[in-house]
């Protein structure tokens, strides 16, 4: 393998490291929240948005270059004659396997680059849902603590009691208001967070299938390896 597709396999392997890292339970999405917010991440993040294009540019080269090593090989082994030489023939199935490995590396890696931005994009929302939501908790509770405080008042006085009931009764009504409003800015979040969550899953399952295929991959790597080596030795 060159030196170029030994850096894609490499950066293949690390994409498949951090997508286990990002789908497995290891750390909440606050921690990662942390994490993407400290100070060296936050240095990259001004041109992310241009390293990241400058990549996929990159793994798109790789890829059409794959492609294109597979239709050549191809070719020549399509309008190859009957008679050719078997060492001939070998090297040229062995050059057709190698793009083909090329181009799955290269496909897979880019695949992995934007399923690993897609799972940041989804767990920094999750985390700031997830905040949003105790602080809506927070004002929920404050302001049942203040309600109750007003209710348990009381003035002495039929004056000074009705006067305090107007107040009462408008700062228990206000109050009433801003727990439904607070009630359902709650619901509302917890819905997008059942529904960050389903995308995560759905993720995560793509994710497992990728990884059952790239091993399933390597093992017909493993065996045409192994089938070359015999037909050479024969």
């Amino acid at each position: 393998m060159s030196l170029q597709w030994t850096l894609i396999a490499g950066f293949l392997y690390t994409e498949i490291v951090v997508v286990l890292l990002l789908v497995l339970p290891i750390a909440s999405p606050t921690r990662w929240q942390k994490f993407f917010k400290s100070r060296f991440l936050q240095s990259l993040s001004n041109r992310a948005s241009i390293y990241f294009l400058i990549l996929l540019a990159i793994l798109v080269l790789f890829l059409l270059d794959a492609i294109r090593e597979m239709r050549k090989y191809s070719t020549v082994g399509e309008h190859a004659g009957e008679h050719t030489h078997l060492d001939a023939e070998m090297q040229g199935n062995m050059r057709l396997f190698r793009a083909q490995r090329n181009f799955y590396i290269s496909g897979f890696a880019l695949f992995l680059s934007l399923v690993i931005r897609r799972l940041v994009i989804l767990i920094s929302a999750q985390a700031t849902l997830l905040a949003q939501s105790e602080a809506a908790l927070r004002q929920a509770q404050s302001a049942t603590t203040t309600a109750r405080s007003l209710l348990s008042q009381k003035t002495v006085g039929e004056s000074a009691q009705n006067d305090s009931n107007e107040a009462h009764d408008k700062a228990v009504s206000e109050l009433k208001n801003q727990i439904k409003e607070v009630q359902a800015k709650h619901q509302e979040l917890e819905n997008q967070l059942t529904k960050e969550k389903k995308d995560k899953e759905a993720l995560k399952s793509q994710a497992e299938s990728l990884a059952k295929e790239y091993d399933r991959l390597n093992n017909e790597h493993a065996q045409c390896l192994q089938s070359a080596g015999d037909k050479k030795s024969d």
